[in-house]
């Protein structure tokens, strides 16, 4: 009886059972060394290893294929042919196989040369050692271990120690070794004997999981795509079983991990659901009253009572969103159509008409001048550089009045409509919904009653110094530590309660070592790329082949080779000035397709989510946007990826930035992986005479447009030099955008845009996303207006939660790959209300003027489908 035994180098044995093996199972007993190799394909490294370790017992079977694996497979090689003159069945075809045949031994034989050689280049790396002795196995009664199919005895001592033999010999030796192993492992599980990770077999050193008895790696594979692990490692529990492999298969496959890190009772989720109910209810309260407010004054228009108005369907699919025409909110349910043009309108807008203020919301054109790329580096403007006419505000009077008895008229031909017809009174979703939602939903609060929870916060007290992070200096404040717990505390029920305290009050919180919670997926973007360009279909891996980056420098899109940006990412890119060239992808891949193309990386980051009964995309019972049934069009959330080169010392010009924006939703975002780029000395010398360039044209320029004296308003940090920070954030407060913004249009012309030109003017300073504070400019907004942002660093597997309403900006101190997700939490609708109404007052032409999250419609479905949740409930506890 024989056992397949597989040892810490790879090789497979056959351990002799309690039967002595027939002589043809029997080899000669010869004394030679046998030493393991370490290929590093294409590495120059050196691993020690030992010739026998601690044995691993495996059963003697055929493995069993892995999904992966039989995505993978590929047929076996045909056999060569012993000669061309084989017989042949059917004379007229002899001579056509003989030379199919011919071809296809010469392609092989090919093939097999140029293995060979990449073989022994690999192998002529390999630095061997002196093998060491390990304990044998309790089973075996053999002084010696053998090869099945060779003569070379792995003994504990060896007659000839390595210091005697010429490096030729070992060399040679190992090479046959090597050769030797693959062949035992091929006689043993046939084809099967591929590595998991790159479907070859031949001239592999492969290394099988004594966990699964399965699945098979190789040593280069081991070596390029998983450095953190040795082959020990891989024998223990291969990448597979860790959850951790980043082949092709793996990567493209879905439901290998459990994302959901913490399971609610029956008890929890009831209590979530009725705190989500009464969060919700005053906004669904105010929808209803809007909506019976336009059907009274239908009523006046057809004179009826409001209870006999007869409000006709507007035809439109799940698919399809419904936009006003004229402000871009989102349509939810009752609104008003023009019956020969189909032109519609929100019932915001309505109701100013009727009241006589609707806004125009000109047209705002907003140009940069290119002054070519001696300008952006300092210098004066080229010459040739085209000139782009003055920034200007187009604005149309039209007056839209309503008649007498309150019917609107459809909108004229200068504002998209036809000016011929009336307005009709149009609905989306059946008659009574809304209303009836509103009933069900009081008529449970009233029934279920629950006392309100304690207080769990205790940030104020010592014992919370560790889940608190300083993140401000406001003089008698009491906000100026942020709440950033672990990872491992997010889990807990009582947490939960006191990150909702936090959350409340609009303040940002940070959770640290989110990756601690997850199996170890690699983020390297080289990794992402193989599985989006590996294994696709051909349209897709062409698309990808190019990505479109942002050069931040001159704020344009650039279009680059998606290798050559990956590798810029790691080893940096620079102008042949030596100023740092940055780049960044936004939303790469599409967050449309992220899920569909990167699934492994998705349930990933889904895994690491802390809080995820708010921040999980698909389940999260407190994430109102997770409650839109499906069929129904949904926003786009996210994942989405962000990767970008970053620099530590800030630039002032150039740098890889987020400017200052602020996002209609809920947000959190976690740093996947950094990747430090090291400025030769030589380089710096080149950014800082930069820098006194850029200084002299900000003061220039600053004196032509103030007709005074200018001021040099920029003053560079030294950079954050943190191993584990990546990111910088500067989170301002809700209560503080009034002085922002008043600070934003008294300085706007300081701050640099599109081809590194002044702003002249802004529209909205925080929407528009045109600035950027510098460290200066937070010393004088502080000492003109009293504020200042939460400014802390981001590292490594940090999760920053980022409530809706709260401007924010990042720069990047490395190069980063960060994944965010939106989200909207109960505590924030008012917030998200207020964001969509202050968005349809922007131009018509303000690139975030579209609603696109549809917050009213969120609130209708999931107190909806709360109160379906709840009923199921109910029924459960009782």
């Amino acid at each position: 009886m024989e056992g397949v035994v597989v040892t810490a180098n790879g090789v497979n044995l056959k351990h002799k059972g309690g039967k002595e093996g027939s002589k043809g199972t029997c080899w000669p007993e010869k004394k030679k060394l046998l030493v393991a190799t370490s290929l590093s394909s294409g590495s120059s490294d050196i691993e020690e290893e030992s010739s026998v370790e601690c044995v691993k017992r495996v059963s003697n079977k055929r493995r069993k294929r892995s999904k992966a694996d039989e995505i993978k497979a590929k047929p076996s090689r045909k056999k060569k042919r012993d000669g061309i003159g084989g017989v042949e069945s059917k004379c007229e075809e002899v001579e056509k196989k003989q030379r199919s045949s011919v071809k296809r031994r010469a392609k092989e034989e090919e093939e097999v040369v140029d293995d060979d050689k990449n073989w022994e280049q690999e192998l002529q790396l390999v630095s061997f050692t002196k093998p060491t002795s390990r304990s044998r196995s309790k089973n075996s009664d053999s002084g010696d271990v053998w090869f099945p199919g060779n003569d070379i005895d792995v003994s504990a001592s060896s007659s000839r120690s390595e210091s005697e033999l010429p490096d030729f010999h070992l060399k040679s030796e190992n090479f046959s070794d090597c050769r030797i192993m693959t062949r035992n492992l091929k006689a043993d599980l046939g084809d099967l004997a591929i590595c998991h990770q790159c479907s070859k077999g031949e001239r592999r050193y492969l290394f099988i999981c004594t966990f699964c008895e399965e699945r098979l790696y190789c040593l280069p594979c081991i070596k390029k795509w998983y450095p953190h692990m040795t082959k020990d490692d891989v024998i223990d529990k291969c990448p597979f079983c860790r959850g951790t492999c980043n082949c092709c298969s793996c990567l493209h496959s879905s439901g290998l991990i459990e994302t959901s890190k913490r399971k609610l009772s029956n008890y929890e989720r009831f209590y979530h659901l009725r705190y989500l109910i009464v969060s919700m209810l005053p906004f669904l309260k105010k929808l209803c009253e809007a909506q019976d407010q336009e059907i009274e004054s239908e009523g006046k228009i057809q004179g009826v009572v409001p209870s006999q108005v007869d409000i006709s369907e507007s035809l439109c699919s799940n698919e399809e969103r419904v936009f006003c025409n004229h402000c871009a909110t989102s349509i939810v349910d009752l609104h008003r159509s023009c019956t020969k043009c189909s032109y519609e309108l929100c019932l915001n807008c309505c109701q100013e008409i009727r009241g006589g203020w609707l806004s125009e919301r000109p047209e705002f054109n907003l140009q940069f001048e290119n002054k070519g790329t001696r300008y952006i580096h300092g210098e004066d403007a080229e010459p040739s550089s085209s000139s782009v006419s003055e920034d200007e505000t187009k604005t149309t009077y039209i007056k839209w009045n309503a008649d007498e008895n309150g019917n609107i008229p459809c909108a004229l031909k200068e504002l998209g409509g036809c000016g011929e017809s009336v307005l009709e009174l149009k609905r989306i979703l059946p008659v009574t919904l809304i209303s009836d939602l509103e009933h069900k939903a009081e008529t449970f609060l009233a029934s279920y009653v629950i006392n309100p929870t304690l207080s769990y916060c205790g940030c104020s007290s010592d014992l919370e110094a560790s889940m608190k992070r300083k993140a401000a200096s406001r003089d008698g404040s009491s906000d100026n530590y942020l709440y950033s717990p672990d990872s491992f505390d997010v889990l807990k029920q009582e947490e939960l309660l006191h990150f909702q305290e936090h959350w409340s009050k609009g303040e940002p919180v940070i959770v640290r070592n989110a990756l601690n919670n997850t199996a170890g997926l690699s983020w390297e973007p080289m990794v992402m790329w193989r599985a989006l360009c590996e294994n696709v279909d051909s349209p897709t891996s062409t698309d990808m082949a190019d990505v479109k980056a942002i050069d931040c420098l001159a704020n344009c899109e650039v279009k680059i080779n998606t290798r050559c940006f990956f590798e810029g990412y790691s080893k940096g890119r620079r102008y042949a000035n030596f100023w740092p060239e940055m780049l960044k992808l936004k939303d790469w891949p599409p967050s449309d397709k992220f899920e569909n193309l990167l699934p492994r990386h998705c349930d990933e980051f889904i895994s690491a989510l802390p809080f995820q009964e708010y921040s999980d995309p698909r389940s999260g019972i407190l994430n109102i946007a997770a409650k839109l049934p499906e069929g129904l069009l949904k926003p786009d959330l996210g994942p989405k990826t962000y990767i970008a080169y970053g620099t530590s010392d800030e630039l002032g010009r150039g740098d890889s930035v987020t400017k200052l924006h602020c996002d209609m939703s809920d947000a959190v975002n976690i740093l996947m992986h950094t990747a430090e780029v090291t400025l030769t000395e030589e380089q710096r010398v080149a950014i800082e005479a930069l820098k006194q360039k850029h200084k002299l044209q900000n003061e220039k320029e600053l004196q032509e447009q103030n007709g005074s004296e200018g001021k040099e308003i920029v003053s560079y940090e030294n950079g954050y030099h943190d191993d584990t920070g990546g990111a910088l954030w500067d989170i301002f407060r809700r209560e503080d955008v009034p002085k922002l913004e008043e600070y934003l249009r008294k300085h706007c012309k300081e701050f640099r845009h599109t081809f590194c030109s002044p702003v002249t003017k802004v529209y909205h300073p925080i929407h528009d996303q045109s600035c950027f504070l510098t460290v200066e400019h937070k010393r004088k907004l502080k000492a003109e207006f009293g504020i200042e942002p939460w400014t802390f660093v981001q590292k490594l597997g940090e999760a920053v939660f980022i409530p809706a309403g709260c401007p924010h900006q990042v720069r990047n101190l490395k190069s980063c790959t960060k994944v965010a997700v939106d989200f909207v939490s109960p505590e924030n609708i008012d917030e998200c209300l207020r964001l969509t109404d202050e968005f349809r007052q922007l131009p018509k032409n303000h690139k975030a003027r579209e609603d696109k999250l549809e917050i009213k419609k969120m609130v209708i479905y999931a107190v909806e489908q709360a109160l379906k949740e709840v009923e199921t409930l109910l029924a459960d506890l009782s």
